[in-house]
Order: structure tokens, then C-alpha cells, then sequence
């Protein structure tokens, strides 16, 4: 199978494309820069996601295409929304559309659980339907923007099957969680910034594995949810200090304080390993829950995760 990447030098794409070219397919990858790309057996396409043309001639003779490319970028200061609406939504636009017009056999969209919005503690499935009204942040909504046009596309006629992980962690995440799970490990996490956040987490490893099930044998029009068992932040971090033997918190960091820091935000979330917009990150952090179950990816593609402290153990080196 000739299959067509976005995202190929991601955290999640760079997995698909190794998966891919070990079982066989060929990988044609759309890269910004290929001299600095490093995708070993992949043809490499240069262009990006506001590249029609390139899209469209990179496309041809493809069997399939895996969109994983998006910004995922929580906390973004207004001057920075632009660039999630172009990436995100824009984006799946003209690569699912350029999918519709080349008449590629399977198309995959990875978007996320977070279009499921706040559950309030509840865990969601494919068939939740958003009661909470806005968003909690710009990622979130652009995510949610991107779900619909893509459920569009494969209503005229896009053979598209739609994946939601849960929250991603795996060696090499440099997303937020990522460097919270890296100041524990060198000892410089003191404080715990929301605790009661909510997550799904998911290694790396497993949602590649699900993207490629997904292409294989999930059924068009039909999204599944990729995600682990739901714990909150504070849970999760325990868990890893036990498991990498690493001092746990002494506590964690009000977000009364927090919230005293939104107007330095600019100026005080950097030094503190928080983006600049703290309003938005309070909005999505704060007691929120992301929760959703991944039975039907389980029982209708034999997709499997990985027990969380096995995950969290291979971060530890263990």
C-alpha cells in the first residue's frame, strides 16, 4: 500500500511511519524542510498543509492517506490563534479534500477526545454529545471545527475513518505533560500545578498502533477512541514518581496563585514552564475532565493500551 503521511516528523506521525514501512507500505511524507527531516524509507514530499498544489501532486498513486499533522498548543496568547485555525482546521480541510479529489481508498483522521469538551467527570464515548457551552481553549475548539469538516468530507463521499486519542504521553513528548513528566524526573518539581485534571493518557506507541488498525479495518464513517484508563494529574504523577523512584510533589500549586499571575502571564508563565496565556490554561486545567472509553476501538478493531505503570516506567528507563 502507497500511503500518504502528514505529520511524519510528529510525535505521533513519526510512530505511524515507522509501523508503516516495517509491515511493508511504501510512506510518502509532507515535510516544511526535507534537509532537516529524518524519515529513513519515506519518500519526502516538500510542502506544508496551506499547500494545495503540493498536497494535490503529492497525493497521486497514494492508496490511502494518515492525517496527523495539527498544533497542539494549550495556553496561546491571541496573536497565536491564527496559526492553530490555519493548522488544525484549515488544514484537515484541503488534506481530506485533496484525499476526496484524489480518490484514495481509506483516509484516517486523527483528532482527539478533547472535541468531547469538559465531561464534568463523566467518561464519554463515540456517541457523546457536547452539552458544555464554549470551549476551554483555542486547541479545543479549532480540534472541534477540524472533527466537523471532516465528518463533512466523508459525507460526500471521503472513505474516512476518524481516530480520537486520549492524552498522549511516550519518549520525546515535548507538549506540556511532557515537561511536567521531565521536571519530576530531574527532581524539579516541587508543586504540582492542577492536580485534579483529568486525563486519558495513552502511550504513543499504542495510538500509532490504533491509526494503523484504523486504516485497516475500521469502518467508514466511524470514529474510535484511543485512550487509557481516566485518572487525574495527581494520580498520574504519583504513579510515576513510584514507578521511576523519583521524589513525588510536596504539594501542589494553588490556582489561586495562578490565577493572581494572569495578567504577568507573558512574562511569568515562561519562567515557571507555563505558556503565557494562564486564563486559558486555568480554563482547561482546572478540575476539567477529558475522560472517554475506548471500548469500541478494544472490541471492533482488537485494539489494546499498554497498563499505564508499564508506560510510565519505559519514560522512567526501567
Amino acid at each position: 500500500m502507497r500511503v500518504f503521511l502528514t505529520g511524519g516528523t510528529g510525535f505521533i506521525g513519526g510512530e505511524v511511519a515507522r509501523l508503516l514501512l516495517a509491515r511493508g507500505d511504501r510512506v510518502v511524507a509532507l515535510v516544511r524542510d526535507p534537509a532537516k527531516a529524518s524519515l529513513p524509507g519515506c519518500e519526502v514530499v516538500h510542502g506544508d498543509l496551506s499547500d494545495e498544489e503540493a498536497l494535490r501532486v503529492a497525493m497521486r498513486g497514494c492508496d490511502a492517506v494518515v492525517h496527523c499533522a495539527a498544533v497542539y498548543e494549550v495556553g496561546v496568547p491571541a496573536s497565536g490563534r491564527e496559526r492553530l485555525v490555519d493548522a488544525n482546521v484549515r488544514g484537515t480541510e484541503r488534506v481530506l479534500g485533496a484525499a476526496l479529489a484524489a480518490g484514495v481508498q481509506k483516509a484516517v483522521y486523527v483528532s482527539t477526545v478533547a472535541v468531547f469538551g469538559n465531561t464534568r467527570g463523566v467518561v464519554a464515548d463515540e456517541t457523546w454529545v457536547r452539552t458544555t457551552p464554549g470551549f476551554t481553549s483555542v486547541y479545543e475548539q479549532t480540534k472541534v471545527q477540524a472533527h466537523e469538516r471532516a465528518a463533512e468530507l466523508c459525507e460526500r463521499g471521503l472513505p474516512l475513518v476518524t481516530v480520537q486519542p486520549g492524552t498522549v504521553y511516550g519518549p520525546g513528548d515535548t507538549s506540556e505533560l511532557g515537561s511536567v513528566f521531565q521536571r519530576l524526573l530531574d527532581g524539579k518539581l516541587p508543586l504540582l500545578p492542577f492536580p485534579g485534571l483529568g486525563i486519558t493518557p495513552v502511550h504513543r506507541d499504542d495510538v500509532a498502533a490504533g491509526i494503523l488498525l484504523a486504516l485497516d479495518k475500521g469502518e467508514v464513517g466511524e470514529s474510535y477512541v484511543l485512550a487509557g484508563e481516566p485518572t487525574r494529574m495527581g494520580d498520574l504523577i504519583a504513579e510515576l514518581a513510584r514507578v521511576s523512584g523519583k521524589r513525588r510533589p510536596r504539594g501542589s500549586l494553588p490556582t489561586t496563585v495562578v490565577r493572581a499571575m494572569v495578567p504577568f502571564g507573558r512574562v511569568v508563565g515562561p519562567l515557571l514552564g507555563f505558556p503565557p496565556n494562564l486564563r486559558e490554561l486555568i480554563a482547561s486545567s482546572d478540575g476539567v475532565t477529558f475522560w472517554a472509553r475506548s471500548d469500541k476501538a478494544q472490541s471492533e478493531l482488537g485494539w489494546r493500551f499498554r497498563p499505564l505503570a508499564d508506560g510510565l516506567a519505559s519514560l522512567a528507563g526501567r
